[in-house]
């Protein structure tokens, strides 16, 4: 089983814990890994794009000349697609981007991320997180305490507003639970600080 040191929020050591070995202890499979930020890139695409086609533009109600005698090519709308201000063929509609990964493969890529983090020693395991109001400065004095200096996940058992409120302010600091640990905030952010509860929780749902 893989061991870490234990800290206190002072950045004192508290002793060490060992973490689940089939979740944190794997061999990191790069192309799930792969797989897996993929798939979450797409889903955030807003797939918001669009152009008007000839039926949405505005004019072009009336047939411009008569069909024969003319001399010039037929033409039923100056609307049509080769017409300056006409419709536009085959262009991008509103859609989504989003797919699913099977579960399996979705739940490998948590573990390859999560044991990539123990493989390169960018897991910080604390004892506990209690902060006793929203405060900025107490959550820049722990990650001071802890060295770290690079952006940082901080993953705490169940939701704590006031650890939230505290490093809403911080860009390279994001809070998540165990619940909503994902494998691209893993993989962007250089240090996993985990509570020692959801270190075991996340051991036990993802073994």
């Amino acid at each position: 089983m893989p061991k870490v040191t234990l800290f206190k929020q002072d950045g004192s050591q508290a002793g060490d814990v060992e973490l689940n070995d089939s979740v944190f202890g794997i061999e990191p499979n790069t192309h799930v890994l792969n797989e897996a930020v993929k798939m979450q890139r797409a889903s955030l695409r807003q797939g918001t794009h669009a152009v008007k086609n000839r039926s949405a533009v505005r004019g072009g109600g009336r047939k411009p000349w008569r069909q024969k005698g003319t001399g010039r090519a037929r033409q039923g709308s100056i609307r049509s697609p080769q017409w300056v201000g006409g419709g536009v063929v085959f262009g991008p509609t509103p859609r989504s981007y989003s797919y699913r990964l099977p579960k399996k493969v979705r739940r490998l890529a948590l573990k390859s991320a999560l044991s990539s983090k123990v493989k390169e020693e960018s897991i910080v395991v604390l004892e506990n997180l209690v902060l006793d109001a929203p405060k900025t400065k107490d959550v820049v004095q722990m990650l001071g305490a802890l060295n770290v200096e690079s952006k940082a996940l901080i993953v705490t058992t169940e939701k704590d507003e006031n650890v939230i409120r505290s490093a809403n302010n911080l860009q390279s600091v994001k809070v998540l639970t165990v619940s909503d640990v994902n494998v691209l905030d893993l993989l962007t952010h250089d240090t996993l600080i985990l509570t020692k509860d959801a270190a075991e929780k996340a051991g036990e749902v993802l073994a």
